[in-house]
């Protein structure tokens, strides 16, 4: 299995970082975790065949990590003329804010035929459902985002991938990131608490309870940014690519 960041930024593309957005591969299957604006130049420029990509597994519906939807799924209907099902997996109110997104961005598109299925799932909070043969269960996070924002828990092929989407620190990542084999967190803030985000140092206090076998930083901030040798774990680039 392979773990790629086309896109480990934050919002505000801090490092000329493209925002969220993590390519899974095994040797029959590519799913997204989170899809942020900026993911169509990032799977362009990293010359992933988006109609490989068989699902998409959402965090949150913040538009640096779902904006990307309404573009993937034009891209699919004009250009790389997709042909395969399309299962797009979120929150609770995904369905309705990525008509809301395509319908603001491309009036009509929403409703546009498509030569493909396209299939979009809401996920129970704390329930693992099976989607595209991946075991995913999210868990509550602290971050506003119009809808539930959530860590996500994936199990295939004999692996645990975890991802914290963003948030502060919650007893819920505990669950959700036991005996993964990668967790890969957000890290905005080096040391500095702020809001509705973890930080690096809070991270390094809690790695003993988190109990998964690697960590991975993405969605580094300016505070981060500034710090990469001093962060307490190994950190994401755009482009890297790790196996496990």
């Amino acid at each position: 299995m392979k773990i790629k960041f086309l896109g480990s930024g934050d919002a505000f593309g801090s490092g000329g970082r493209l925002q969220t957005c993590i390519l899974i591969s095994t040797e029959d299957k590519k799913i997204l975790l989170d899809c942020g604006a900026s993911s169509q130049i990032a799977i362009r420029k990293f010359n992933v065949n988006p109609n490989e990509i068989s699902t998409i597994f959402l965090t949150h519906l913040h538009g640096d990590h779902f904006a990307g939807i309404p573009f993937f799924i034009l891209d699919a209907q004009l250009i790389s003329k997709r042909t395969s099902p399309l299962v797009i997996a979120g929150p609770s109110g995904t369905e309705r804010r990525i008509i809301e997104a395509m319908e603001v961005l491309f009036p009509g598109s929403s409703t546009s035929q498509k030569k493909f299925e396209l299939r979009i799932e809401e996920l129970p909070l704390q329930q693992a459902s099976v989607i595209d043969g991946v075991k995913v269960t999210p868990f509550p996070v602290v971050h506003p985002s119009g809808n539930p924002s959530t860590a996500l828990r994936a199990e295939f092929c004999g692996k645990i991938i975890t991802y914290t989407g963003d948030t502060e620190w919650a007893a819920t990542l505990l669950d959700a990131a036991a005996d993964a084999d990668i967790l890969i967190a957000e890290a905005y803030a080096f040391d500095n608490k702020i809001k509705f985000h973890l930080d690096a140092a809070t991270l390094s206090e809690e790695f003993g309870r988190l109990k998964a076998k690697r960590i991975i930083l993405t969605h580094l901030g300016p505070a981060s940014l500034d710090r990469l040798a001093d962060l307490p774990f190994e950190y994401a680039i755009d482009g890297k690519e790790i196996s496990i």
